[in-house]
């Protein structure tokens, strides 16, 4: 039995070891850390069971029989994280460049199927140069069984992607599905096609970190959520996104210890300026009525002319939406758009509630906005928030007009409660322009134009430039004070905890994509 049993240590001693000390001691040079080391540090101590340690892979071309790993190049398994069950995957780099087999695959799929079963979040730790060119088409089968079970896992248990190195080719579909996708500045890198092909097919020359790269894609494409200094502060940032989620599609997250007290923030009244066209810092707004440091912004370097993250409110965990003045005066894009429609639909998926903060002056015109899909992509945010079931409620802080007041969040498309600040304007459009308008002819035909223009202006901003015609209407349920939304809000949501909508039966619906 001795025998037997220093067989199974010299195995997983093996096992452990990856693709041996040298390749480990490379990765640190590269100043990352090993497969096994991110998965134990992402896991609460000893909590970590590993599921397939000595699987190898079944190629026996090109010299591959004569090179046999355990583990063939992914960590997987289960443990937990500040207590909570969580599935993992942990790409090895030191073992054929982290590069995905047929059996590398299988043991993904088997954490995955484990994850839907119990229903539990899983965590891919991605550091992979691609297929494993020498399966050929096994390798390419083993990547779509992985991005068959994300499109079946999306929306009933939490998916988080970490790239912690190169992720190219087929490989950046996975977590292009996934819900949250986070990178490390300079040492990860996603694109589907290389540098060098890149060269060769459009002749530009172009860097990995410009071509894929965290800040680009934080940045640019919007792909990544969140970009990181390194792989523990990464692993701590996909720990605390974990924080704000429940389990599965089917739970709440944890509501933490929270009793009302004196929830009056003085700080909210002085925000709104007199001049109703200059910015503000929205953040300000979503610091003064959340719990104190709760606020996790996702998306931040993206499209930053909307605010998207995760906060607690009375304890509670919310997702907030919110226009930002302080970029393009808050105006809903193509980019902002999709930002906050995929956000909403998250946040839905799991029964998250959503705070909407609105001071949206309408559409981004233009012929670059126009030929590039705002139509659709506009859509898509009507869409996300027409179909979310989650308690919804909206604060509209100043401006909200035209079709951008109907597509945040507002009471004709199933929001539950709607208040405004006294500063609000809810209008189909500015004061002036529909007085431009309107009065288009006694303007050009009064003796002082500008005059005539400026008392239309004043006319049309008392008749329908405030949030009281909305009100008198029931569009708005409450006009508040600024220093009282807080309170507001944690009782509306409160009073919202168990809410519940039926919706006709149907396969799915069909989102404008």
């Amino acid at each position: 039995m001795d025998s037997k049993i220093n067989r199974l240590d010299k195995l997983n001693a093996l096992a452990k070891l990856g693709g041996g000390q040298e390749r480990i001691n490379r990765q640190h040079e590269k100043k990352k850390l090993t497969a096994r080391e991110r998965v134990d540090y992402f896991l609460d101590e000893g909590s970590f069971e590993e599921i397939g340690m000595l699987v190898t892979h079944r190629s026996n071309d090109f010299g591959m029989e004569n090179e046999i790993y355990h583990g063939d190049g992914v960590v997987t398994g289960y443990g937990t994280v500040n207590g909570r069950l969580v599935y993992i995957y942990a790409q090895d780099f030191t073992v054929f460049g982290g590069s995905l087999s047929e059996t590398h695959a299988e043991k993904i799929c088997k954490v995955m199927d484990l994850a839907v079963k119990v229903g539990a979040p899983i965590i891919g730790l991605n550091d992979s140069g691609g297929a494993r060119i020498q399966e050929g088409v096994n390798s390419l089968g083993g990547y779509a069984n992985i991005f068959y079970r994300n499109v079946n896992t999306s929306g009933v248990v939490p998916q988080i992607s970490a790239i912690m190195g190169p992720c190219a080719g087929g490989a950046v579909y996975s977590p292009a599905i996934t819900d949250f996708t986070f990178m490390v500045e300079n040492t990860s890198y996603m694109f589907v096609t290389g540098p060098n092909v890149v060269k060769t097919v459009t002749n530009e020359d172009v860097s990995s970190e410009d071509l894929g790269g965290a800040y680009t894609h934080a940045s640019k494409s919007g792909v990544a959520h969140k970009i990181s200094a390194n792989d523990i502060e990464c692993l701590n940032d996909v720990k605390k996104l974990l924080s704000y989620l429940p389990q599965n599609n089917t739970e709440t997250t944890k509501k933490l210890k929270f009793k009302l007290n004196n929830e009056i923030r003085e700080v909210l009244s002085d925000i709104i300026p007199e001049n109703p066209n200059k910015p503000y810092d929205m953040h300000k707004v979503i610091l003064g009525i959340i719990d104190e440091g709760s606020f996790f912004e996702i998306h931040k370097d993206f499209a930053e002319n909307i605010l998207v993250g995760f906060a607690r409110l009375g304890g509670r965990s919310i997702g907030i939406v919110a226009n930002q003045p302080m970029f393009l005066a808050g105006v809903l894009d193509v980019k902002s758009s999709k930002k906050a429609a995929r956000f909403v639909r998250f946040c839905d998926s799991f029964n998250i509630p959503l705070l909407v903060l609105v001071d949206v002056p309408g559409f981004l015109p233009g012929t670059d906005q126009e030929w590039n899909g705002i139509i659709v992509h506009g859509s898509k945010l009507l869409y996300a928030f027409s179909e979310a079931t989650v308690p919804r409620v909206t604060v509209i802080t100043r401006k909200a007009y035209g079709g951008a007041y109907d597509v945040m969040n507002s009471k004709h498309i199933g929001a539950d409660l709607n208040f405004a600040w006294p500063s609000a304007e809810i209008a189909v459009m500015g004061a002036k322009g529909a007085a431009e308008i309107i009065f288009k002819k006694e303007i050009i035909e009064a003796k002082d134009p500008e005059a005539k223009l400026a008392e239309k202006e004043l006319e049309y901003g008392l008749k329908f430039s405030d949030p009281y015609i909305a009100a008198q209407r029931g569009f708005i349920d409450e006009v508040i004070l600024p220093k009282d939304s807080r309170k507001k809000l944690i009782k509306a949501f409160a009073m919202l905890e168990d809410k519940a909508v039926i919706k006709p039966k149907r396969k799915h619906g069909n989102i404008p994509l």
